[in-house]
């Protein structure tokens, strides 16, 4: 099977910068890098699998191509359409937030 490039949006990218910030000055760098790690291997198990992200909050948003991945270890999800040529990356929340509102963003939604 062939990968697909993963690309995320501007608020994905954003919203990994958050949380590595959050890590490095809460936790520690060693947490920090291990977001990192887990958002890497996230990332290659969507570009291999896309179809085997939970399409739940698809369906609660109504947009049934949305799909999203657990991080291991992390309590962050990394929200995802696939692409005929890559996998779109829209956000990477953490699983605490309001997911619903924080996916609701008008930009997102094209």
């Amino acid at each position: 099977m062939k990968l697909k490039s993963v690309v995320p949006r501007e608020l994905a990218r954003q919203d990994v910068d958050d949380a590595i910030a959050y890590y490095l000055e809460a936790v520690s760098s060693s947490a920090a890098l291990g977001f990192i790690d887990a958002l890497e291997r996230a990332y290659t198990h969507v570009a291999r699998h896309p179809g085997t992200g939970s399409p739940r909050y698809g369906h609660e948003l109504d947009l049934p191509d949305l799909r999203s991945w657990t991080l291991s270890g992390y309590p962050y999800f990394v929200f995802y359409v696939e692409r005929p040529d890559h996998i779109d990356v829209w956000r990477v929340l953490h699983g605490q937030r309001d997911i619903p509102s924080w996916m609701q963003d008008p930009d997102a939604l094209t």
